[in-house]
């Protein structure tokens, strides 16, 4: 489903957010000029449009589960991955999707961090960025990936931030030609309820964080896709249990932003272990 999303931040809809319509087949819907099935759309419109179902501070917990289909090996290297994938109950059925909405505050202040000459943080704002969230909401998908798939999170890939008890992860961005570059859409009405709100596309997050008048922190939803990874021989296929802990790994897709925050401190230095 990753390309349909990706025509969909390419060449957007006009501003019409709910862009699905019937075709003349049974099976297929239409949603942003992409032909999917119908319980894709179903679980496409839940996530994207209207933003349900996603963790959040304070937030009633998310009536989803967590699945891991399959850990797969490249055939080289110690790691195994497997993308997670989502089961959202919605109108008594179930749909699945391969994406996951969070409360989160995105950071595209510039990373001018150098260390005997050398940038530290390479390509930030391009390949990936720091996103914010506070650790009870990220610990709270921590117990779904646990509940669902038999397996216990690390910390690896996450800064924390103990005065305001918060953690940064590190999201990867789609950037190479060929890849839908993640979405950014501000609201319409900043005062409406966030079920209450439409957005508007204005570019991708790296066009975004190109114009210096935006390269703040934004508060708003975030949607991702993530990869769990486990440490195993080509020979071996780890199984809850055999392993400690997995890591996984955030991409984000999409973001619904409803305004700038100076509530979260941002990074402004190399955490200890980029040295």
């Amino acid at each position: 489903m990753m390309a349909d999303e990706a025509a969909a931040n390419v060449i957007p809809k006009d501003d019409d957010e709910s862009a699905a319509s019937n075709t003349n087949t049974d099976n297929m819907v239409k949603w942003r000029g992409n032909y999917v099935p119908k319980e894709e759309a179903k679980a496409l419109r839940h996530v994207f449009d209207e933003l349900k179902d996603y963790f959040g501070h304070q937030k009633p917990d998310p009536t989803v589960r967590v699945n891991v289909a399959s850990l797969t090996h490249p055939g080289s290297g110690p790691v195994w991955r497997g993308n997670l994938d989502f089961t959202y109950q919605i109108d008594g059925e179930h749909c699945n999707l391969g994406f996951i909405g969070m409360d989160v505050c995105v950071d595209l202040i510039p990373k001018r961090i150098y260390k005997d000459g050398e940038l530290m943080l390479k390509d930030y704002g391009n390949s990936w960025v720091y996103v914010y969230l506070p650790r009870e909401t990220l610990n709270k998908f921590k117990q779904y990936v646990k509940i669902g798939t038999g397996w216990s999170v690390s910390t690896e890939g996450t800064v924390d931030d103990h005065n305001r008890d918060m953690v940064a992860i590190e999201a990867k961005l789609h950037h190479l030609t060929g890849q839908p570059k993640p979405s950014f859409w501000v609201a319409k009405d900043r005062d409406a309820s966030i079920e209450g709100m439409s957005f508007s596309r204005v570019g991708s997050v790296q066009e975004v964080n190109e114009s210096s008048s935006q390269q703040r922190v934004h508060r708003g939803i975030g949607i991702f896709s993530v990869t769990m990874e486990v440490e195993g021989t080509q020979h071996f296929k780890p199984t809850p249990g055999s392993r400690d802990e997995v890591n996984l790994s955030f991409t984000l897709v999409s973001v619904r932003t409803w305004g700038i925050t100076d509530c979260v401190a941002p990074i402004v230095h190399a955490p200890s272990k980029w040295f």
